[in-house]
């Protein structure tokens, strides 16, 4: 990923998203040549030199200021998570030659946890939402057509946002496929402005362009939104209609591990209905084998 066309991409997208009359501009009778405001309207309104700013839309973002970035995002009405992914962007980190990918795994405590947690569906994943374990009634819960010990085998490991896009199965989970797969692509792209050494998250980039038409589309548009809470309206073959909330929790002394757990309103439908999954899903010892550190 080229950080430097990633900035121009995504302020280009950013500035075709914003109408003249949003910002008060007068339009003439004539018809305009671009969708949005020109470059030098923007420039105009967020006080910065034309030249300037056409440097950062090419990339040259070398000394650009927090001030210069401010009145960009002000005027181009980011949000905060689109704030910060701007700030990546312009300001990536010192490149390095990026290490070999290294198999990530949770920890024989973290596993713990999960086993502990027996009526709450749970996971932990890495910040590119490979599963690194789940719990049983996370496994019964979201992919139940997948094997138990797939998270254990790295280079085939189930990510959510590959199954998302690739898995009929998985898709078949959410009611509103439309607004998970937007979730999911935004959240990927503030993941990829913040890791553009990540090289294994360049790949899994790079499959889904090639694979998912759905996916480039997203792709293309630039969302930007981080998603740590809220809920997701599931269906599941086995016991229906499920409304869950959902919490990532960050694990400390982990490289950006999160557990993700879901839960439903008690007395409610969803939690009858996650009551049911869960007496149904018989626990075996052998679902949680123990492990070395790593």
């Amino acid at each position: 990923m080229d950080a430097s066309s990633e900035l121009g991409d995504f302020l280009k997208s950013r500035r075709a998203a914003v109408r003249p009359q949003d910002v008060g501009l007068a339009t003439g009778p004539g018809r305009r040549r671009v969708a949005g405001l020109r470059r030098e309207e923007l420039a105009l309104l967020a006080g910065v030199s034309i030249t300037h700013y056409t440097r950062l839309e090419q990339g040259r973002a070398a000394g650009v200021s927090d001030s210069v970035l401010d009145a960009i995002a002000r005027t181009l009405r980011l949000t905060e998570d689109e704030t910060a992914h701007l700030r990546d962007l312009a300001r990536p980190a010192v490149r390095r030659r990026p290490p070999a990918p290294r198999a990530a795994h949770a920890s024989p405590s973290a596993r713990q946890l999960l086993a502990a947690m027996t009526d709450v569906p749970a996971l932990i994943l890495d910040r590119r939402s490979d599963v690194l374990a789940w719990n049983r009634l996370g496994h019964a819960l979201l992919a139940p057509h997948l094997p138990w010990e797939a998270p254990d085998t790295p280079a085939a490991r189930p990510n959510l946002v590959r199954m998302l896009f690739l898995d009929g199965h998985y898709q078949a989970r959410y009611a509103d496929w439309q607004e998970e797969a937007h979730l999911a692509v935004a959240s990927l792209r503030l993941v990829a402005g913040r890791h553009p050494e990540d090289r294994a998250l360049a790949e899994l980039i790079g499959h889904l362009s090639i694979h998912s038409d759905e996916f480039t589309a997203l792709w293309a548009r630039h969302p930007v939104r981080t998603c740590t809470s809220g809920t997701k309206s599931l269906h599941h073959p086995a016991v229906g209609a499920l409304e869950l909330s959902f919490e990532n929790l960050c694990l400390p002394g982990t490289a950006d591990q999160r557990l993700i757990a879901y839960t439903a309103e008690p007395g409610t439908p969803s939690d009858a209905a996650l009551r049911l999954l869960t007496a149904t899903t018989a626990p075996t010892e052998r679902q949680l084998p123990a492990r070395d550190a790593h």
